[in-house]
């Protein structure tokens, strides 16, 4: 499998080595990365959400070693769509000290081919494959491989020309992350500049992201993932999935939420939390829910959505984004006014009237490259830089 111009040394893949995961899960071939917990997993039958919390958004090797060149096996798993163009191979990132050294792809995988008008999924088994980096720079070094945000891996064998060691952890804040699938990464380029990675960097801070395509819905098993990890601040974006799946009416709302900040502060009782309301949806902002592919483009490769619900359906209690801002602005601001470390954020400062004018969604959605790296950004320096809620005791 592997090139024979190196002298290599294989390096057990094991979790000290492994950032931005919950849990390893050993398989057949290796170890697969998850963002959610097997207890968490065993509570929900979901096809969306076993998909998204083993699509490894965030998850990274991080090593020191004076190698040149390194390998890494691993088995991917691609997805397929019915009457689509075949999508791009996942990307990988290689950071060499914080900077981006190279990029590639892992060909062959297991197949999942996904019919979205019947909802069937197909799965196809396939190869191991090999990642290769090679001319890194002489000298000890702090190496990082992002692993696809959108393309499940199995982690097989990780090779390198010197020694490996687990790098530090260094004494940057751990930054914990909940959202939908624009925090999973949806149409960013790498999985270095989903808007996550992109704030992440530019705040200084260690990123967890357990952003969930299609799956913040508020599940008291996510509650309790977050509740259980260890971090030093934390922050929930919350709203989009809840109108887009249609999944409850107003009255179920505000408990869901206040019982998703009980239980995530149970385990943080006086961390730095930060609610973030949805950005700028135009086809959700007075249209509830649900939201449902139009296929009238697939065939060139152009997947779009559009609301099917009625905005007169408000009054009986369904959802639109301006109902769920208000209602997140009134929990925060208002009903838990005693908590002094928790915050709220109008997604829209990330996100509004004016970007869509510039940089609209292209599948009314989910934003591109360019609009992850806006949204980054504009985090970073609102939550994260000095005077934002989530920002260092010395900044």
């Amino acid at each position: 499998m592997h090139s024979t111009e190196h002298d290599w040394i294989t390096t057990p893949l094991t979790a000290d080595l492994v950032r931005g995961t919950l849990e390893l899960e050993h398989t057949a071939h290796g170890v697969l990365p998850h963002r959610l917990p097997a207890r968490a997993r065993a509570q929900c039958a979901d096809g969306q959400l076993a998909m998204a919390e083993a699509q490894p958004s965030g998850v990274r090797l991080a090593f020191r070693t004076r190698a040149t060149a390194v390998e890494l096996d691993t088995l991917p798993t691609k997805r397929e769509y019915a009457g689509a163009p075949p999508r791009p191979d996942g990307v990988y990132d290689l950071l060499v000290d914080g900077r981006l050294a190279g990029q590639g792809s892992v060909v062959g995988g297991n197949t999942l081919t996904i019919d979205m008008a019947t909802g069937t999924v197909e799965s196809r088994p396939g190869p191991v494959g090999t990642l290769r980096f090679t001319g890194m720079t002489e000298g000890t070094k702090h190496v990082e491989i992002w692993l696809p945000h959108n393309e499940t891996t199995e982690l097989v064998a990780l090779r390198t020309d010197a020694p490996v060691e687990p790098a530090p952890d260094g004494h940057r804040r751990v930054w914990l992350h909940h959202g939908s699938s624009i925090s999973h990464g949806s149409d960013a380029a790498s999985p270095t500049t989903t808007w996550p990675a992109l704030a992440a960097a530019l705040g200084g801070v260690e990123l967890i992201n357990l952003g969930l395509s299609g799956s913040a819905l508020l599940d008291p098993f996510t509650a309790r993932a977050l509740r259980d990890t260890p971090a030093d601040l934390i922050s929930v974006k919350i709203g989009i999935n809840v109108v887009n799946t249609d999944l409850m009416r107003l009255r179920a709302f505000a408990p869901a939420v206040h019982g998703f900040l009980d239980t995530v502060r149970e385990g943080h009782p006086d961390a730095p939390l930060l609610v973030v309301s949805p950005i700028l949806c135009p086809i959700h902002e007075d249209t509830p829910g649900p939201s449902v592919p139009d296929f009238s483009a697939l065939s060139a490769g152009r997947l779009r959505f559009r609301a099917v619900g009625d905005p007169a359906e408000r009054a009986g209690g369904k959802l639109t984004l301006r109902v769920i801002r208000d209602e997140l602005a009134r929990v925060v601001g208002e009903r838990r006014a005693g908590d002094p470390n928790l915050h709220y954020l109008d997604g829209r400062a990330l996100y509004g009237e004016a970007d869509t004018a510039e940089l609209p969604l292209p599948d009314q959605l989910h934003p591109d490259a360019a609009t992850h790296r806006r949204i980054g950004e504009r985090f970073a320096e609102l939550a994260l830089a000095a005077g934002g809620p989530l920002a260092g005791p010395d900044s």
